[in-house]
Parts: C-alpha cells; sequence; structure tokens
C-alpha cells in the first residue's frame, strides 16, 4: 500500500506508506479475476472465495517470500469482498444517522475530486468496508542499535521502503520480535488507510470514520492523488505530490462549502505536523552525532537514554504552546528508538516545489498534472537536477 495518510495526531509513521504493494507482483496476477468475479457473486460465494484462495496461494508460490506475500494478498482480499455500495448502504432504514450523514459527506468529496480536482473516478470511495479492528495494517520499522537509518525491503512496484506491513497486528508483532532478537531498534506503527495505486478500487474504510469531515476530505484527495503519480522508491516526491494536492484540494473544497473558517483549522493541523517533524528531526540529529563519536557501546546507550527523556521533556514544552493540545501523546509514549525516530522525516520538503508548480500553470489541475508526470518519468538524475536547479 502505498501513500499513508495521517490525521492530525496520527503520525504517519512512515507509517507512511504502504502494503497493497508489498506483493504487487502477484496481486496483478490475480487482478483480472477478482474484477470479473466481484459484483458477480452468487449463492456459490463463498466456495468462490475459497477457490480464489488457492489460486492465490498457487500464484504466491513464486514469490520470494510465501508467508509474507500470503498475507498481504489476503488481507488485501478480505478488503476487496468486504466492500459494501454505500448507495445501497444509505437505502438501508437501519442505518445509523451518524454513518448517513459521513457516507453523504464522502460522496460528495468524491464527486467533488472527480469534477472540480481531476482526481481518478473509477469506483474509488463508492463502497465501505467495516475492517473490526482499530487499524488496517501495522508497519514494522528496524534499525541498529547505534543508527537511525532504517532498514529496507524492496518490492515490485513499490520499489524499497523502510517498513514491512502486515494486515494482522500478531503478525507484525511476531516479525517485530524476530527483528529484535537478532538486535534490532523496532518500532510497530498502525495505519488507518493506504492507496493501492489503482491496482484495486479503494474504499472508505472504518478506521478512519471518527475523523473530522475535513480531514476525512483530505485524506481523500491525499490517497487519490497516489493513483495520478507515483514514483517507485521516491517517498519525498509522493509524498510531497500528494500533500500538495490534499491542501489545495481542501482549501478549493472548504470554500466552495463555504466553510473558509475551516481552513484556519487544517492550518493549525499542518502546523502542529510541521514542529512536531522539526522536533524529532532535531534530536535525531543530535543521535546521529553521537553514533558517529568514538563513544564506546556502554557510553552510547546511556547518553542515548538521556536524550530520549530530553525528547520528551521537549515535546511536554511544545505542547504548552499549543494549548495542552495532546495528539502527539500516544507517539511520545512509545519508546522512542532508533527505529521510531526513523519514522519521523521531513517527507513534505518538496511541497513548496509543486505549490510553485501549480502557480505557473495557472491553477489548471490538469496541466499541473502533465507537468508532474513529465518529471516522474525522468530518471532519477534528470529529475533531481531539475529539482536542485528549482531550489
Amino acid at each position: 500500500m502505498v501513500g499513508c495518510y495521517s490525521a492530525p495526531g496520527k503520525v504517519c509513521t512512515w507509517v507512511s506508506t504502504a502494503t497493497a504493494e508489498v506483493g504487487a507482483i502477484c496481486l496483478s496476477l490475480f487482478r483480472g479475476l477478482v474484477k470479473m468475479i466481484w459484483g458477480n457473486l452468487t449463492q456459490r460465494a463463498n466456495l468462490i472465495k475459497l477457490g480464489v484462495l488457492v489460486l492465490f496461494s498457487a500464484l504466491l508460490l513464486s514469490c520470494e517470500t510465501v508467508g509474507y506475500y500470503t498475507q498481504a494478498a489476503r488481507g488485501q482480499l478480505a478488503i476487496v469482498f468486504g466492500r459494501e455500495d454505500i448507495q445501497r448502504l444509505l437505502s438501508e432504514q437501519t442505518l445509523p444517522t451518524d454513518l448517513k450523514d459521513k457516507f453523504n459527506e464522502v460522496l460528495l468529496i468524491r464527486e467533488y475530486a472527480v469534477s472540480e480536482l481531476k482526481l481518478p473516478e473509477g469506483e474509488n470511495y463508492a463502497s465501505y468496508v467495516d475492517v473490526d479492528r482499530e487499524h488496517v495494517v501495522w508497519n514494522v520499522f528496524a534499525a541498529p542499535e547505534f543508527s537511525t537509518d532504517p532498514v529496507n525491503w524492496c518490492y515490485p512496484i513499490a520499489g524499497c521502503v523502510s517498513y514491512r506491513g502486515y494486515f494482522s497486528e500478531s503478525g507484525a508483532e511476531r516479525y517485530a520480535a524476530e527483528l529484535a532478537a537478532d538486535g534490532f531498534d523496532v518500532y510497530t506503527g498502525g495505519i488507518d488507510a493506504y492507496s493501492t495505486l489503482g491496482w484495486f478500487d479503494d474504499s472508505l474504510l472504518s478506521t478512519v470514520l471518527t475523523r473530522a469531515n475535513y480531514q476525512l476530505a483530505g485524506l481523500i484527495f491525499h490517497e487519490l492523488a497516489h493513483q495520478v503519480v507515483y514514483v517507485p522508491g521516491d517517498t519525498t516526491f509522493n509524498e510531497s505530490f500528494a500533500t500538495a494536492i490534499e491542501r489545495e484540494g481542501l482549501k478549493r473544497w472548504l470554500l466552495h462549502r463555504n466553510q473558509a473558517e475551516t481552513i484556519a483549522l487544517a492550518q493549525t493541523d499542518v502546523d502542529r505536523q510541521r514542529q512536531f517533524v522539526d522536533l524529532v528531526a532535531g534530536h535525531r540529529k543530535q543521535l546521529d552525532t553521537l553514533y558517529e563519536s568514538d563513544s564506546d557501546a556502554r557510553d552510547m546507550r546511556v547518553a542515548k537514554a538521556r536524550m530520549q527523556q530530553q525528547l520528551r521533556d521537549d515535546y511536554e514544552q511544545l505542547k504548552q504552546s499549543w494549548d495542552g493540545y495532546a495528539g502527539y501523546d500516544s507517539w511520545f509514549s512509545s519508546s522512542l528508538n532508533n527505529a521510531q525516530l526513523s519514522t519521523v522525516s521531513s517527507y513534505n520538503d518538496l511541497v513548496p516545489f509543486f505549490d510553485d508548480l501549480l502557480r505557473q500553470s495557472g491553477g489548471d489541475l490538469e496541466q499541473f498534472f502533465d507537468e508532474v508526470d513529465k518529471l516522474a518519468r525522468l530518471s532519477e538524475e534528470e529529475r533531481e537536477t531539475r529539482l536542485q536547479d528549482w531550489l
């Protein structure tokens, strides 16, 4: 899955991006079959589902890590087969009022995303899935004891990323325990939404229903943007682009709905997230300096623990300027080890570049998308040169 979206206080803990395409090469083999079956299920639905899973297992035998890719495929398929059409749900008399209001809002957001923001249509966010758990996916991160550079895993389509995703918390915890036993700092973070980059039509998940409507709109714009342009392995480019679309789309959406006052709330979210990232990034640099020193392992461990406590203290001070807003408390309640710190980076560094490119396009999103697509098609070196010229 790519394109993690995090609401304020829910750190996109890089937690950032993906698990659906961790097995994308395997998923592609049966994507057509799924689309053929979906929407034509009969009373033999359970038998069909079982047959599909058996077929998937056979296909996955050619993949590198059978168990891992199997859980990824099964997790995504559980979402595919768990879909319920939102329009049909709205016709049910027993649907709770809060769900009815949320579904109607999502349909309006979806319509605006397609008609005004020129984002992909398909059946994205036309269906709902109750995943019956707190998060849809748990990502496992790892880093050496004395380095904040994360371990990377490489996948088809997604490229190399700094996490390994699981559709079950227990599966993530087992893998994290294996890494910890090998001496790594490990961190497991849950994510609530992701983009399958067009491999499947993305659904509204139960994991995001508690978010404010403006945050939900931002999520949908962000995730759909990943279907417009995606460069394998270039997280900063991908996330900066999606974030630029999220913010511009949200501003236009709120003005369209005569909710200009909500723009200030959204900006407060952005400001707090930036301050959080700056705080963690600063402490991460201090740890990097420690790890590059000539200190022995024992002294490093003592200094590391001291710096972790200082980070907590600095966060408490930052919170005072937020009038006690506690949205990041859960993140700071964890160990703050190297793996956890590695999940927070300035992946939005290129947002100003994309904002400038949109202005050069006269605010025309279709023209803007064409320009971004041209950038995405450049070689890594050529793209970096273009970005450096802008800087």
